[in-house]
């Protein structure tokens, strides 16, 4: 019997991940294999854990000290599915919702592609929406540009087939063992944001490829922790890219990345004002100056 590990990363977020906890209830995995739910506590101060604990018997919770961010705390959980002989390791958001189908699709579509090493779900805005979140992904380092297919738009049946996709969201990745002792864990040096796509680049240099498996769906309560257009959501998305495009672009594309990385930065904030959103505005320049006089992105998140 091959064993799937489910991460999932609470952060004083005892009411989302209640709600994910009782959907992935009803998860099944494919014949041949079982699962197990490993809940990641990043330092909560809302009573998770005690509250966890005791509401769902059958889960495991790993309570860390203090808040390890997204990289951090994941990576805690990640070495302990692997030390305890987990065959593969999903990491999984707790402000989302599982279709019973979720980790049977994405197992099985693993398995059908010898090359594959890791693959996501179709992801929809939280439910009962049929709007799309992710649809498969782009990331192009020379270009400094990254983006989900599908971003906004209503499922039309359009995506169906399982593909090979540039970039799988942290959001929901599940990687075989041997992706994850190849290209390793995710990279704590960002502070938050970037460290999937940093993976998932690591994953394609090392051979493996990345599946978009539509079949299987999961709904996310999107930028329930930071909010959707906020100061430090924007800020720290800005940083996160200008980190990961300086370290993956490689030939010509080291002299590319930063002019088109500053157009479409440049675009975001107009299109920001324009919106009504002028404090976020006014992170993309704050952020682009900060990384410019070498200042940590850990400091701008505390003042």
């Amino acid at each position: 019997m091959k064993r799937l590990e489910i991460v999932v990363l609470n952060w004083n977020g005892l009411e989302d991940t209640r709600a994910l906890l009782k959907s992935l209830r009803a998860c099944r995995a494919p014949e041949g294999w079982s699962s197990a739910v490993l809940v990641v506590d990043n330092g909560s101060s809302d009573g998770s854990v005690t509250a966890l604990e005791r509401e769902f018997p059958e889960v495991s919770v790993l309570a860390l000290p203090e808040n390890r961010r997204f990289a951090g705390g994941n990576n805690a959980g990640l070495k302990d599915a692997l030390d305890r002989g987990a065959d593969a390791v999903m990491l999984l958001n707790n402000d989302t919702e599982a279709d019973p189908a979720l980790c049977e699709r994405l197992l099985l579509a693993l398995e059908q592609d010898p090359d594959a090493g890791a693959a996501a779900p179709l992801i929809y805005f939280a439910p009962p929406s049929q709007l799309i979140w992710y649809a498969g992904g782009r990331c192009v380092p020379e270009f400094g540009f990254t983006a989900h297919r599908g971003l906004r738009t209503r499922d039309d049946g359009h995506y169906r087939e399982v593909e090979r996709t540039g970039y799988l969201t942290g959001c929901c990745l599940l990687a075989t063992r041997s992706a994850w002792e190849r290209v390793g864990l995710l990279d704590e040096r960002y502070f938050i944001y970037g460290e999937d796509a940093d993976w998932c680049l690591r994953a394609r240099a090392a051979g493996f490829e990345l599946l978009f498996v539509p079949t299987a769906r999961l709904w996310h309560k999107v930028s329930s922790t930071t909010g959707a257009a906020s100061y430090f959501k924007i800020y720290q998305r800005s940083r996160a890219n200008l980190e990961l495009f300086s370290r993956h672009a490689r030939g010509l594309g080291r002299l590319t990345w930063g002019p088109a990385y500053a157009v479409q930065q440049a675009a975001l904030a107009a299109w920001l004002l324009a919106s009504g959103h002028g404090r976020a505005a006014l992170a993309v320049p704050r952020a682009l100056w900060d990384a410019a006089r070498g200042r940590p992105a850990s400091e701008a998140a505390r003042t």
